[in-house]
């Protein structure tokens, strides 16, 4: 794999990273209730998420999920009802709390990185997109293995440090919520956003 390739390459990582998503709210949202160190948990959890679906592209899964409706329609919907739970249980939650007691709650590190892989593993449009964008920039006389290895590091340490870049945004945002109304608001927002995900992939098509 040539230079040019891989800066390539490296420039759509980007793109797709930065391009909000059910994994941007998930950070943005963990950050804002339990803290900046907490969301790193989470963002371990997103690049473990994603490192199976690289996997699974690698093994040849992905190519039976962009050839059976199937197989797409199953975990499509599993991601779908995934993401509106969260935005359900994110729309009401701490609705009967004071700041004080929501302040008090600390992260369950094992919840928050197990929700999160979740997040990245029920959304086939991540794995379609891996399928139709490595084969481009792969050549075919050399190791596959090799260079899905390299392909997948990039797209992780990519999104890794764009988490990570959202992560800081919400610590600018956290100061705004002052009282339990703001507190209410921003459970809210960041439901209707998982719940607006969940809803775009619901209307994703196979093609």
């Amino acid at each position: 794999m040539t230079i040019e390739v891989w800066l390539t390459f490296l420039l759509a990582a980007i793109v797709l990273s930065v391009s909000p998503g059910a994994g941007a709210v998930n950070t943005m949202a963990n950050t804002m209730k339990y803290g900046f160190k907490a969301s790193l948990i989470a963002n371990l959890g997103l690049q473990v998420g994603s490192a199976f679906n690289i996997v699974m592209v690698g093994l040849g899964l992905g190519a039976l999920l962009a050839q059976s409706e199937l197989a797409f329609s199953i975990i499509k919907w599993v991601g779908v009802a995934y993401l509106i739970f969260l935005g359900y249980q994110k729309f009401n939650e701490v609705s009967k709390l004071d700041l004080g007691e929501l302040k008090a709650q600390k992260p369950e590190p094992f919840k928050l990185f197990t929700k999160s892989v979740i997040v990245n593993i029920t959304n086939p449009k991540s794995i379609v997109f891996l399928v139709a964008l490595l084969p481009q920039f792969m050549n075919t006389n050399e190791s596959q293995i090799n260079q899905i290895m390299l392909l997948g590091a990039t797209m992780l340490v990519v999104d890794t440090v764009v988490m990570i870049g959202y992560s800081l945004l919400a610590t600018r945002l956290a100061h705004l919520i002052k009282n339990e109304r703001h507190v209410r608001i921003q459970n809210r927002i960041f439901g209707s956003m998982f719940m607006g995900a969940g809803s775009l992939l619901a209307v994703a098509s196979h093609n």
